[in-house]
């Protein structure tokens, strides 16, 4: 909230979204550099698969998305890494 990035992810969308950081930085054993504005061009947050739908014509479902990209699930919504 210090850097001002407020409007790219909602409250639970942040916690989904660091929460999925920690764990890639657990599992992997390297350490990620912290770059919130990196991470607001990198991922969006959608209310749900119609929202990627619209902007991503290409895909047909959640299944579908999943096998072209990063998505972090969480109660309210997904978090969609670009591609």
């Amino acid at each position: 909230m210090s850097h001002d990035r407020n409007d790219c992810f909602t409250y639970a969308g942040q916690e989904a979204l660091f929460d999925y950081l920690e764990e890639l930085e657990d599992s992997t054993e390297t350490p990620i550099e912290l770059d919130i504005v990196s991470l607001c061009c990198e991922f969006a947050e959608y209310g749900d698969i119609e929202d990627v739908m619209d902007d991503y014509p290409s895909i047909k479902n959640l299944d579908d998305l999943r096998d072209n990209t990063t998505v972090i699930e969480f109660d309210g919504g997904l978090i969609v890494k670009e591609f």
